[in-house]
Formats: C-alpha cells, sequence, structure tokens
C-alpha cells in the first residue's frame, strides 16, 4: 500500500511515496528549496515538481505549515500571507492535474501530520493519554492527541514565551539564527515545555522535526518537565508518513464527522488498507 505525501515546510519542500504497511519511505524522498517569497503559485510549482520527479499519478497528501480548515489555508506564519484564507486543495489539486482516479490533493495542517505519523508509527503508538508532539524547524508545530483523537490546528508554536511568539525564541531557526549553544537552547525550549505542560498536563511529549536526529545533544539538558520526554521516530519524515495517511483515508473514503475528525476504518476497508488507521486515532479536518 503506497501512497505519495508531501510536507511543505519553512525552508524546504519534500516528499517522497511512503508504504503505509510500515510507515516508511518506499523511496528516497526528493526535497527543494521552498521558494522566496513563499507565494501560493510558487509553493504549487515546487510540490508539483516534487511528485512530478516520482512520475507519481495518484492521490497525494500534503502538509502544510499553518491553520487548516476544509481545504482552506487560514494562517501563514512562516510562508507567503496570500495563503491567507486561500482556497488551497483546489489550487494543489489543478496545479498537479487532479481528476477522478488522478491526482487528487488531500491537505492537512503539518504538525498534525507528523503527530498522525507517531501515533500510528512511532513514539506515541499504543499511548491512549494526553500526548503532544512538537516539531522544532522553522517554527514550532504541535498535534495534541486525547484518548488517542487529534485536537486539529493547536498551533502552540504562537504562544507567548518573553514577550513573543514561542517560536521566534525556541524554534531550530532562532537557535541556527542567534548561534545558542545546546544548553542554551535547551533552556529555552525547556520554558516552552514547562508552560505547555501547565496548560495540557501531557503525559508525553514527542520531540520532533530536523533536530530530533540530535535529541541525545539537547533532551538530557531540559530538566524540572514530569511529562515524559522523547524524541520521535519517525524524525523528520514524520510530515510525509501523516500526509500520506491523511491521503489514504480520503481515498477511502471516510467522511469528515462532527469535529473535523476521520472516524476508525470500518473493519472492510481495514482489510483493504490495514495500516492506515490505528484505532482510536482521529483525523483533523483535510479536505481534497
Amino acid at each position: 500500500m503506497r501512497v505519495f505525501g508531501v510536507d511543505i515546510g519553512g525552508s524546504g519542500i519534500k516528499g517522497a511515496p511512503v508504504d503505509l504497511e510500515c510507515g516508511e519511505l518506499a523511496d528516497e524522498r526528493y526535497k527543494v528549496l521552498t521558494p522566496r517569497p513563499a507565494t501560493p503559485d510558487a509553493v504549487a510549482d515546487c510540490v508539483k515538481q516534487v511528485v512530478d520527479h516520482f512520475a507519481w499519478s495518484g492521490p497525494v497528501g500534503v502538509t502544510f505549515p499553518g491553520v487548516v480548515t476544509g481545504g482552506t489555508t487560514r494562517t501563514a506564519a512562516n510562508v507567503d500571507k496570500h495563503w491567507i484564507d486561500m482556497a488551497a486543495g483546489p489550487l494543489l489539486t489543478t496545479r498537479l492535474g487532479g481528476g477522478p482516479g488522478g491526482r487528487s490533493v488531500t491537505l492537512l495542517n503539518d504538525a498534525d501530520a507528523a503527530g498522525l505519523a507517531e501515533m500510528r508509527f512511532g513514539a506515541g503508538r499504543g499511548r491512549t493519554g494526553t500526548v503532544i508532539v512538537l516539531t522544532f524547524g522553522t517554527g514550532i508545530g504541535s498535534a495534541v492527541f486525547t484518548g488517542g483523537r487529534l485536537v486539529p490546528n493547536t498551533e502552540l508554536g504562537h504562544l507567548e514565551l518573553n514577550g513573543h511568539d514561542a517560536e521566534k525564541r525556541a524554534s531550530t531557526k532562532a537557535r541556527d539564527d542567534e548561534d545558542l549553544s545546546w544548553q542554551q537552547w535547551a533552556h529555552r525550549v525547556r520554558k516552552f515545555l514547562a508552560h505547555v505542560e501547565m496548560l495540557f498536563s501531557p503525559e508525553l511529549f514527542v520531540i520532533g522535526g530536523g533536530v530530533s536526529r540530535k535529541a541525545a545533544k539537547f533532551l538530557p539538558l531540559i530538566e524540572g518537565i514530569r511529562a515524559e520526554i522523547v524524541p520521535a521516530q519517525l524524525q523528520n519524515d514524520a510530515g510525509i508518513v501523516g500526509a500520506a495517511m491523511a491521503a489514504q483515508a480520503a481515498r477511502a473514503g471516510e467522511p469528515p464527522a462532527a469535529d473535523g475528525s476521520v472516524p476508525p476504518v470500518a473493519d472492510s476497508a481495514a482489510r483493504r488498507a490495514p495500516s492506515v488507521v490505528d484505532s482510536p486515532v482521529g483525523w483533523p479536518d483535510a479536505a481534497q
């Protein structure tokens, strides 16, 4: 069972076919730089370039670094402001030459996608309490799960930290821009986690994004947090995997519930695509 996933980030746009039996990339991912400015048309062209690289013709899941509801992008913190209230799902479907049986696009928040992948295949698998997946990169994305179901579009990276959006102080980009040591950066991350813990009392933090590959350099420096803190197992591939999961759920015809989630696939559908869901993980309001 292979489905294509694309992860749009503030610095790069990457994608690959995903084997949804095991939650791994089926081919080496292909990446292009995020254009400057990252306008909808320019980014759509890059998404097409990534998909065309693999000569992919089926459904595509795409993540976006901001709030996504019903295929419309509502915020744009690290991309061009023309994305705000943009009908991005239809734009991407048209740009990819979509149609019946072709490259239909399912769009969802990037951190939500990463969280879904980690809950199904990675560090959050089997956890049913409150789990928060945080992706550190150009910004800080968040995916909050309770009872195994996603609360979509939480965007906790925009909580205030020392008078600024937390991601302006504690993202990987902030560390690089200010040339912070791992100790200095870990101190900022700890303050952010402490604030989030005060608000949500999670039992587990999963730390994702590219920096998760270097977890040994900073996670041991974070002290005073009651919740367990672990690195993401899928690391920086989680967004691609989660995007593919969402596309497969849409292809299976799973209708969104009233809360914007897609319920677990019924037994007959699960036999067709057994690795798409791991009950009771819910789905975001991802629309074609």
